[in-house]
């Protein structure tokens, strides 16, 4: 997907590239500004890779992995150029949302409990943001 020179929208790749970092510091329990220290960047640059809005350079996406202790194939699961390309049966991956501290420890715990209450705690998850309380 080829971006026209005057297009200000960051690419749909680094936005998903900087999403993964965000999603992988915030499990990790890390601050933009610690994870910016540790590669020699400032937090506001981290910020602008989590957005997408700065492209993050190969040598920086290594030092990134080696310190949150990923491979770089890990920023790019998920993301697919090509529709229809990816499995029939694999859920669509929706970035619309970040990740926050409390969705990414809801992730992580959820597959702990028994299949009922996590069909009881999805249930009411929905019944909230109907009622508009997800705002």
């Amino acid at each position: 997907m080829a971006r026209g020179e005057d297009t200000q929208d960051p690419h749909p790749v680094d936005r998903h590239v900087g999403r993964r970092v965000q999603e992988k510091r915030l499990g990790l329990g890390l601050s933009q500004t610690a994870l910016g220290k540790a590669v020699g960047v400032s937090f506001q640059q981290m910020q602008k890779y989590e957005k997408g809005q700065n492209r993050i350079s190969a040598s920086k996406l290594f030092e990134i992995a080696d310190f949150l202790n990923v491979g770089i194939p890990y920023f790019f699961d998920g993301y697919s150029s090509r529709p229809g390309l990816a499995e029939e049966t694999a859920p669509a991956f929706d970035h619309d949302h970040p990740a926050t501290r409390q969705s990414l420890e809801i992730a992580r715990l959820a597959p702990q409990l028994p299949l009922r209450k996590q069909k009881l705690i999805l249930e009411m998850m929905r019944e909230m943001l109907e009622d508009g309380a997800g705002e």
